[in-house]
């Protein structure tokens, strides 16, 4: 049985969770297992996914962003798969876990892509150093220091922290810091 899997990061990416479920269900998959969740936030279809595959089965996926988040992450959804005796395909990679060369190929791009991200992040961190070096970079204008005199009108007035984080839009420690300065987690 194929087994199609499809997520986006948030809401807004309609057209590309759409085109993702069109071209599952084109390929044939009986099941298909949607979600529009971060890739680090807990992933309850593709856990659903996973525990609904059986031996011979073949886990499909449009692209490999859509399923790990790293190779770590990939490794593992691996090896449950294989320990279930469950296939792996990557449409636009044209990569077929149940194949030894699938196989091969897999942890290739995985190794390849886990290396663009640390590249990426180390060039991030050496442009964002460079620009506190020049002076341009501030940093994040503290939202809730902006805000401490309304933080503090509504405490007064009774209002919850949660309450006040709710209604002006920030985090409830946030509020916490502005009310309680001397805090250790200040």
């Amino acid at each position: 049985m194929l087994i199609g899997y499809a997520r986006t990061s948030t809401l807004d990416q309609d057209a590309g969770f759409e085109a993702q479920l069109r071209e599952l269900k084109a390929l044939g998959c009986e099941k298909v297992f949607q979600e529009q969740v971060s890739s680090v936030a807990p992933r309850k279809q593709l856990e659903a996914a996973l525990e609904f595959a059986r031996q011979g089965d073949t886990l499909v996926v449009t692209k490999l962003d859509r399923l790990a988040r790293s190779v770590v992450h990939l490794g593992k959804i691996i090896e449950a798969l294989e320990a279930k005796g469950v296939a792996l395909r990557i449409l636009n990679l044209g990569v077929d876990t149940s194949t030894p060369t699938g196989k091969l190929m897999l942890s290739v791009l995985g190794g390849v892509a886990q290396f663009e991200r640390e590249m990426m992040l180390e060039r991030q961190r050496e442009g964002i150093a460079k620009a506190k070096d020049e002076g341009r970079y501030k940093g994040r204008k503290p939202t809730a220091r902006a805000r401490a005199e309304e933080i503090k009108a509504l405490s007064a007035q009774g209002m919850s922290m949660g309450a006040i984080a709710a209604q002006l839009g920030i985090g409830k420690g946030s509020v916490h810091r502005v009310l309680n300065p001397a805090s250790p987690a200040a």
